[in-house]
């Protein structure tokens, strides 16, 4: 995983799920410090980063948010780290960390469970605009 960024936090998402790719899009446009890339975590390279990470995919198929080097987090934790690194009203909502992992992953299951129901679902992954290209790996 050498030729990772090293001074980004990667997004691993689900290319095909339209609520994740709107949530890509959402924090594009917040990420004015440029803190992170995104892949899909049906591509060669998001499998290539989940397992060097060890995460069991059976347990997280939506969002993982990976530190190289350093970290990683997965569920509502990730979007939590997520909200408390972007611009604006919503990184207050990355200091709902207190509240206990089996609550928030309880919700966050649930959307995740209905997320292709309430949201719809793509055959491919979305391919980004040339101008977004550089953001994802």
């Amino acid at each position: 995983m050498e030729h990772l960024p090293k001074d980004k936090q990667i997004i691993l998402f689900d290319g095909v799920c339209n609520l994740c790719e709107s949530s890509v899009q959402f924090i594009i446009k917040r990420d004015t410090n440029d803190v992170f890339r995104f892949v899909a975590i049906q591509s060669e390279l998001g499998q290539k980063i989940i397992k060097h990470i060890g995460i069991d995919i059976s347990k997280t198929d939506s969002i993982i948010l990976y530190i190289p080097g350093k970290a990683y987090f997965y569920k509502a934790e990730a979007a939590l780290q997520i909200a408390k690194r972007i611009k604006g009203f919503y990184a207050l909502l990355g200091y709902f960390n207190f509240i206990p992992n089996f609550i928030k992953n309880t919700v966050y299951d649930y959307i995740a469970k209905n997320r292709y129901k309430w949201y719809g679902k793509k055959e491919a992954c979305m391919i980004p605009t040339p101008e977004l290209k550089a953001k994802f790996l």
